[in-house]
């Protein structure tokens, strides 16, 4: 039997409350241009708000004039989601603990994840949002999720707990060699 192939992350719909504070949200707070709005196609008492998080895809919201912004946050069991997070780069994210204080919005501070950078905040309906930023650039034809992954090797080889970055190091130094080989071999 034949698996169903993903290509990527196409959207992540949102429930959100009223159409105005998702606007002021994901546009004004985040920076996503909003895109486009239109009914919601399964549910008619709903709007569905279309936004690009900077990459081309899309991170919609469902709203409905009745429902309430209700910070109370999403619910954590099983299956449901813990948080979003979004990729901004390095000269974005030494600003970001400035930002969101002179917005009053309570966060994490900058959280060192080995081979990120972090920071978390919650939007206005409870929903944790982590922005991110990546410590290393990836050598040429080679992705992130490249790097991450021989990276890993190269740690649990070296049998440490948490990527670090003498391991993203060695990461890119074997795929940058590797990437060499292919193009003289040829």
């Amino acid at each position: 039997m034949q698996r169903l192939q993903s290509q990527g992350l196409h959207h992540i719909t949102l429930m959100g409350a009223d159409r105005q504070s998702s606007i002021d949200f994901w546009e004004g707070v985040l920076g996503m241009p909003f895109l486009f709005e239109q009914p919601n196609l399964d549910n008619p008492d709903e709007n569905h708000l279309y936004f690009d998080p900077g990459d081309g895809r899309l991170i919609t919201v469902f709203t409905d004039e009745q429902r309430a912004v209700d910070p109370t946050g999403t619910p954590r069991e099983v299956g449901c989601v813990h948080h979003i997070a979004f990729a901004v780069s390095q000269s974005t994210f030494s600003q970001l603990a400035a930002r969101l204080d002179a917005r009053g919005i309570p966060h994490s501070g900058e959280k060192d994840r080995g081979f990120m950078n972090s920071i978390y905040f919650k939007d206005p309906l409870g929903l944790l949002i982590e922005l991110a930023s990546y410590r290393f650039v990836p050598p040429a034809g080679a992705s992130h999720a490249d790097v991450l992954v021989e990276a890993f090797r190269v740690r649990q080889a070296a049998g440490d707990d948490n990527i670090e970055d003498a391991h993203l190091a060695v990461a890119i130094e074997t795929l940058s060699a590797r990437n060499h080989a292919r193009r003289t071999d040829g």
